[in-house]
């Protein structure tokens, strides 16, 4: 199975730079989309920038001139450098992988990784 392997959360003042990263690993045949997500505690988790095979990236109206996805095909890892950070950007970011495996048979996955804490505090 596809696994995830997030890092880069942790403590900033407002104002500050974050990056965050994340990597897949396992039989992975091809990656569909790659995309950064956040969640509050009492509210749904929401979209904050999403990368599709194209390489082109969607943000949210919220994060947009301040964070940058990027992407490495060959490692199959995505990252998100955050900057001019807020206090209302912190959440828990989870990384979230639809791609293509090979597993006895191709099929496609979906998977979520466990969540990085960003927060944002002076």
């Amino acid at each position: 199975q596809v696994q995830l392997v997030e890092s880069g959360g942790g403590l900033v003042q407002p104002g500050g730079s974050l990056r965050l990263s994340c990597a897949a690993s396992g039989r992975i045949v091809t990656i569909y989309e790659m995309g950064w997500y956040r969640q509050v505690p009492g509210k749904a988790r929401e979209p904050v920038a999403i990368i599709t095979t194209g390489n082109s990236t969607e943000y949210s109206e919220s994060v947009k001139g301040r964070f940058a996805m990027s992407r490495d095909n060959a490692k199959n890892t995505v990252y998100l450098q955050m900057n001019s950070l807020k206090a209302e950007d912190t959440a828990v970011y989870y990384c979230h992988v639809i791609g293509l495996e090979a597993i006895e048979h191709y099929r496609n996955f979906e998977v979520w990784g466990e969540g990085t804490l960003v927060a944002v505090s002076s």
